[in-house]
C-alpha cells in the first residue's frame, strides 16, 4: 500500500500547496529559498522556476553539471504536458522511458522526480519549480518543502515517508 499512499499524498500535495498569485517576486523568493537550502545543507542542486512561456528564476549551486540543466529541461516537459508532479509520474508509471507510441520522446521528457507544477487558485497550473540534482524523491521533497514554507504550511506536513 505504500506506493498509493504516496501517490495520494502527491495528489493532496498538488491540490493544497496552491499560491493566490504568482509573479517575478514569487519566483525569486520561491528559488531563493531552495538556493539557500542547498547552501545550508551543502546540497547540490539546480533549480528552475518558471511561467510555461518564461524562465524566472535559475541557480546552480556546488556539485552539479550542465547534465543537471537538461534534466530540468526534460522534468519540466513532463510537468507540462501531464500536469502533475513528475515524481507522481515515477510511482504511477515506474522510472522507465515513454514508449515511441505515447509521442513523448525520452529526448524532451523524462519519468523522474523533481518537477513539481506551480498551481495558481482561479487560474491552475502555469508554470513549473524544478529540481535536479539529487535522488528524485528527494529532489520533490525539496519542491514540496519550499512551496510549502512559502505558503505558511508546516513542510513536514506534507513530506513524503522516508523509503
Amino acid at each position: 500500500m505504500a506506493k498509493e499512499d504516496d501517490i495520494a499524498l502527491v495528489m493532496h500535495q498538488e491540490q493544497t500547496l496552491v499560491l493566490s498569485q504568482f509573479d517575478e517576486g514569487v519566483a525569486f523568493a520561491l528559488g531563493s529559498s531552495v538556493r539557500e537550502r542547498a547552501l545550508a545543507d551543502n546540497l547540490g542542486l539546480v533549480v528552475d522556476v518558471r511561467t510555461w512561456d518564461r524562465q524566472l528564476f535559475f541557480a546552480a549551486t556546488a556539485g552539479t553539471a550542465a547534465d543537471n540543466a537538461e534534466w530540468v529541461r526534460r522534468k519540466i516537459n513532463t510537468v507540462r504536458r501531464f500536469q502533475r508532479a513528475s515524481y507522481r509520474m515515477v510511482l504511477e508509471r515506474g522510472e522507465v522511458p515513454f514508449s515511441p507510441q505515447s509521442g513523448a520522446d525520452p529526448a524532451d521528457y523524462v519519468i523522474a522526480g523533481g518537477g513539481f507544477p506551480i498551481r495558481v487558485k482561479g487560474a491552475g497550473i502555469i508554470g513549473c519549480l524544478t529540481i535536479s540534482g539529487l535522488p528524485g524523491r528527494s529532489d520533490h521533497g525539496v519542491a514540496v518543502a519550499a512551496l510549502a514554507i512559502h505558503l505558511g504550511f508546516a513542510p513536514e506536513d506534507f513530506a513524503l515517508p522516508a523509503e
